[in-house]
């Protein structure tokens, strides 16, 4: 049976009581994630050993993400593909009163915290198989007196070794690690618009194993080297297929100058699209401290035709070197990059479902240690979202205790005049449903819905207090046997 506690099972802090209590906490926060640390914890004892843990020298990010990524890796290396996905969110740890010592300036007076950059690993079917790399850092607040022309010119003459953009080349390295790592697996680096950095397609198109690959969205522009703008030398191509999308209806939470797409809000819609594909060479752009290298890479548009009056139109230009040679190779590149949505649940889910910015740690190393742990569970939510999906008829109990689907059938069912327990075990997609069920889930055969990671991460913790009490007072009890 595969539970948190064997993401951990390789853990090494130094010293083996720090190493059972990881374990511990694991199981603990991971059985109720919406929590509070005392209130998961089954004693005064245990949410103090949890800040003590927390708070200890030995432990930190990479230590107690190390086991997970090995068991990361395992998983890795038996798919045929993955993708890698990497994307920044802020942390906010902004408090009331007295503010999370070393927490840094995240955009306004008032708030305060950490960005947080993971990379995750997917199957082409969407299966989160967990984190294989992360960085957090802090900004400082620096009030500056430039102006805009002062600054835009500070930004081009500084290395992006100096800059948090690095971030995104990191990213890159630690998924080239990856591919070195498990060389029979095709490894896909994911990144959005915000990584269209020239030093990052000169990174992703240099020298790398033989099974690495990209993709990434452009968000600006860029001069091939016929002296012609990518979006323009792409539209300049025949419509290889048209397609249609349903677009969701969106409320926008603020409006950006830097950014026209994120303008505005946005009704539902069925946008028609054409799909175009290209090969371009891009010219380097200058750099005062090196010569950066022409890059030859393949693009694949995807533009809305005639969007309704005063909307932006929907439009995405991937940059990869994966095949484009097919109908059938240009949707699957539009398809893996779609993949990093999962990164935005993922992030949700930290931050609703196991709520790392309401987590009082006083300094921000203890919050980093404490969100390292959180995220491990965070990811566990979001697959057994998936896996239920991915692999349907598998018996739950490769996943669940036996105590546990008993106990979520009983409630569920007994009201049934000719209730009893199934003989076999459910399905995993059946125990999945059951425990999303408690979470708030309708479950709509006929609609092929499937639940979400918020009514599964509040199930979940209806699940771990079901189990609890079947294992004190059900009928395979030592206290029901004896009565």
């Amino acid at each position: 049976m595969e539970t948190i506690v064997d993401e951990f099972l390789g853990a090494d802090l130094g010293d083996e009581r720090l190493n059972r209590r990881l374990k511990s906490l694991a199981h603990t926060l991971a059985s109720k994630p919406s929590e509070s640390i005392p209130a998961a914890a089954d004693s005064r004892a245990e949410w103090e050993a949890a800040y003590r843990f927390f708070d200890n020298d030995r432990v930190s990010p990479e230590k107690v993400l190390a086991p997970h990524r090995e068991a990361t890796l395992e998983r890795v290396s038996q798919a045929s593909s993955i993708v890698l996905v990497q994307d920044t969110t802020q942390v906010n740890l902004t408090r009331p009163t007295e503010q999370v010592q070393g927490a840094g300036y995240l955009g306004c007076d008032s708030q305060y915290g950490v960005f947080y950059h993971p990379l995750m690993a997917f199957t082409e079917q969407s299966l989160a198989l967990g984190m294989v790399w992360q960085k957090h850092w802090t900004r400082d607040e620096e009030p500056s007196r430039l102006s805009k022309t002062e600054k835009a010119k500070q930004r081009r003459e500084t290395p992006i070794e100096q800059k948090e953009s690095v971030r995104w080349i990191e990213g890159i390295h630690a998924s080239a690690e990856v591919a070195e790592l498990c060389p029979d697996t095709q490894c896909i680096a994911v990144a959005d618009s915000e990584s269209d950095i020239y030093e990052v397609l000169a990174e992703c198109t240099g020298q790398k194993p033989a099974n690495f690959q990209f993709v990434i969205r452009a968000g600006q522009d860029r001069t091939t080297e016929q002296d012609t703008d990518w979006f323009e030398s792409v539209r300049g191509t025949r419509c290889i297929e048209r397609s249609q999308v349903k677009v969701s209806r969106r409320r926008a939470k603020f409006r950006s100058k830097k950014d026209s797409r994120r303008e505005g809000d946005r009704e539902a819609r069925t946008a028609e699209l054409e799909i175009r594909a290209a090969k371009v060479t891009l010219k380097a752009p200058w750099r005062p401290d090196r010569k950066l290298p022409t890059v030859d890479v393949n693009l694949v548009l995807c533009e809305e035709v005639s969007p309704p009056e005063g909307t932006q139109p929907i439009v995405w230009l991937l940059v990869t070197q994966l095949p484009i040679d097919s109908v059938d190779a240009i949707r699957r590149v539009i398809d893996i990059y779609c993949i990093r949505w999962q990164i935005e649940i993922f992030f949700r889910t930290l931050k609703s479902g196991c709520r790392i910015e309401e987590r009082y740690l006083r300094n921000l190393p203890r919050s980093m240690n404490a969100i390292a742990l959180y995220s491990v569970i965070a990811w566990r939510i979001l697959y057994l979202t998936q896996v239920g999906r991915t692999c349907p008829d598998l018996n739950c109990e490769m996943v669940f205790d036996s105590s546990e689907w008993k106990s979520v059938y009983t409630v569920l069912h007994h009201q049934r005049a000719d209730f009893r327990l199934p003989k076999a075990p459910p399905t995993l997609n059946e125990m999945i449903k059951m425990i999303a069920r408690l979470g708030g889930y309708i479950d709509r055969p006929s609609e092929n819905s499937h639940p979400g990671p918020k009514t599964l991460w509040i199930g979940l913790q209806q699940t771990h207090s079901l189990s609890s009490g079947w294992l004190a007072f059900g009928p395979e009890s030592k206290k029901f046997s004896r009565t």
